[in-house]
């Protein structure tokens, strides 16, 4: 696997310390966070970072296929440095995200092929539920 700093020599940008700190914290976390958490999180080591940089760092890693985005119609995205096909779920209670690893949409993919005349390119599924923790809240209740 290609390093950031190859990644960004071959596109011929410029790798600034802000896109290094953006993709530092998206690839390590698996929170799924808004642009918004990337800078808040990121303020105490670059308190002069402005939120406009956080969403320009996110547009180039994009571009570069570093991370992926998120919509899972709460009206902002959400990132995630795993870029690799896989389903997220989410939480309709307290809006936390989830990759689900191990779950293979290959058969999904395949069949897609029988019920339209598309050429399949990508795929992204969300799922929504409960989590572990607010489901143990209700039953308290």
């Amino acid at each position: 696997m290609k390093s950031i700093t190859e990644i960004f020599r071959e596109k011929k940008l410029k790798l600034t310390p802000q896109r290094i700190a953006v993709y530092d914290h998206l690839s390590h976390t698996t929170s799924h966070p808004t642009a918004e958490a990337i800078y808040k999180s990121l303020q105490e080591n670059f308190p002069i970072m402005s939120l406009a940089t956080v969403y320009k760092s996110l547009n180039t890693l994009l571009e570069v296929e570093l991370i992926s985005e998120i919509d899972l119609g709460e009206g902002n995205s959400r990132y995630d440095a795993n870029v690799c096909d896989h389903p997220h779920i989410q939480c309709t209670e307290c809006g936390k995200v989830e990759d689900i690893m191990g779950l293979s949409l290959s058969p999904l993919c395949k069949e897609l092929s029988k019920h339209s005349d598309y050429t399949h390119t990508g795929t992204r599924v969300y799922f929504y539920g409960v989590c572990r923790e607010c489901a143990k809240g209700k039953s308290k209740i």
